[in-house]
């Protein structure tokens, strides 16, 4: 019954976060349309701004939580990443590179956040799940190596963006004081407004149905896409989710064909497949020893099959919010919010 449990609540991390692969990846040729119509600061803000509006009618009515110190500034560092800064130089690499380009690009976040999770989380990859990330990685070198030539801004410019990206997926994964829609909607809402009073400043206001549309793409492709993600990378931990999620990029490259003008070529076909075998890999990587729980409270989804949510195991404190109680057992399991142990290197 436990490992059944267990099971069925890692199975919905990755469902989770291939949903949000899904909405995002189609969000990349979506801002193509109107990325020459809206300044780049002002898109973003209008993206975000978007996602706040997808998200605020569920996190005003969860349970507030003001967070430690400690938590308060890593989702200040994360809104100023992923949120500020991130869409902003996505938004000009748009603007200088094709959208199917860029979404191929856009699997360097995975390395970024695979390393950022591993070296400052301590998030246990192994060997296996290691190897699911160098095979997705490289679908993604085989289809950077067929983009055009002269995109060195552009391509430096998605760097920039994953990198920032990657801060951001670690920090929000193991963020478990606050709920994933609080924290998009924290994100939505600071960085969405700075970004739009700068955008209108900078390049004055744009049409109303190019606002409208762009509001739109951050509902789905931000707002509900975001909020996926966290809840699944909890989950399955932030390097794995990220696997997951580098599926993106190729459902960006594919819709930008009819969107955007951008063919599929077999060297893409050949690419997907590749990568799609590094998230089986990865998907199914099993690892497990004895280990134990020290008392920690934090808010999220309450799973009565997940053994760490039995009435011995947890005191409800309101809403989402509970303390895990002192526990040792075994079992399998991923790096998700009750499983950030040391391990012995590999």
């Amino acid at each position: 019954m436990e490992a059944s449990g267990r099971h069925v609540t890692q199975r919905n991390g990755w469902v989770w976060c291939a949903t949000a692969a899904v909405l995002f990846g189609a969000a990349t040729p979506a801002t193509k349309l109107v990325v020459d119509h809206v300044g780049a600061v002002t898109l973003a803000g209008l993206l975000y701004l978007g996602a706040a509006l997808a998200v605020a009618p569920f996190a005003l009515r969860e349970q507030r939580s003001v967070g430690t110190l400690n938590q308060r500034a890593r989702l200040l560092l994360a809104v100023g990443f992923g949120g500020g800064l991130a869409p902003v130089l996505l938004v000009l690499a748009l603007d200088r590179t094709p959208a199917g380009t860029v979404s191929l690009f856009l699997n360097l976040e995975l390395v970024a956040t695979a390393f950022i999770a591993r070296v400052f989380l301590q998030e246990h990859i192994g060997r296996r799940s290691g190897l699911g990330i160098v095979i997705v990685v490289i679908g993604g070198v085989i289809l950077a190596g067929t983009a055009e030539a002269g995109l060195a801004v552009g391509a430096l410019l998605v760097v920039a963006t994953c990198v920032c990206w990657g801060i951001d997926n670690a920090i929000t994964a193991s963020l478990d004081s606050y709920s994933p829609s609080q924290i998009t909607l924290a994100k939505g809402v600071v960085a969405g407004s700075v970004n739009l009073i700068l955008g209108l400043a900078l390049d004055g206001a744009p049409v109303a149905a190019f606002v409208l549309a762009s509001l739109g793409i951050g509902v789905l492709g931000y707002g509900i896409s975001i909020t996926m993600w966290i809840t699944g990378a909890r989950l399955v931990g932030a390097a794995r989710g990220q696997v997951i999620f580098a599926l993106a990029p190729f459902i960006g490259a594919v819709l930008a064909w009819p969107v955007n003008g951008d063919r599929i070529t077999g060297t893409t076909a050949v690419a997907f497949t590749v990568s799609l075998v590094g998230v089986v890999v990865v998907a199914t990587s099993r690892h497990e020893h004895d280990h134990t729980h020290q008392p920690i409270e934090h808010t999220h989804a309450i799973d009565p099959s997940d053994p760490h949510h039995r009435g011995e195991a947890i005191e409800i404190i309101a809403g989402t919010q509970h303390r895990h109680l002192f526990l040792t057992h075994e079992h399998v399991h991923l790096p998700d919010i009750h499983h950030r142990h040391e391990h012995p290197a590999v």
